[in-house]
């Protein structure tokens, strides 16, 4: 069984495509984050999502197979 990816439980490869398109890793994160509960975290990437979290979701999708998860709350 292949592993799921971060988005939606979607497996690896889709999720990275996803990831590499900036307006679709903007949106997918931020739906991703609400749907886990973490409102602040969701807001966050709606604000500062298509920039800098975009970079780094990018880069830790490569890495670790996940996106950036820096808050909690």
């Amino acid at each position: 069984m292949a592993k799921k990816g971060d988005y939606f439980g979607l497996g690896y490869i889709v999720s990275l495509i996803l990831a590499i398109i900036p307006v679709t890793a903007w949106i997918c994160g931020a739906i991703t984050r609400f749907q886990e509960g973490c409102w602040v975290a969701g807001l966050i990437r709606l604000i500062f999502g298509f920039n800098i979290v975009w970079l780094l979701d990018l880069i830790l999708m490569i890495v670790s197979k996940h996106i950036l998860r820096l808050l909690n709350i």
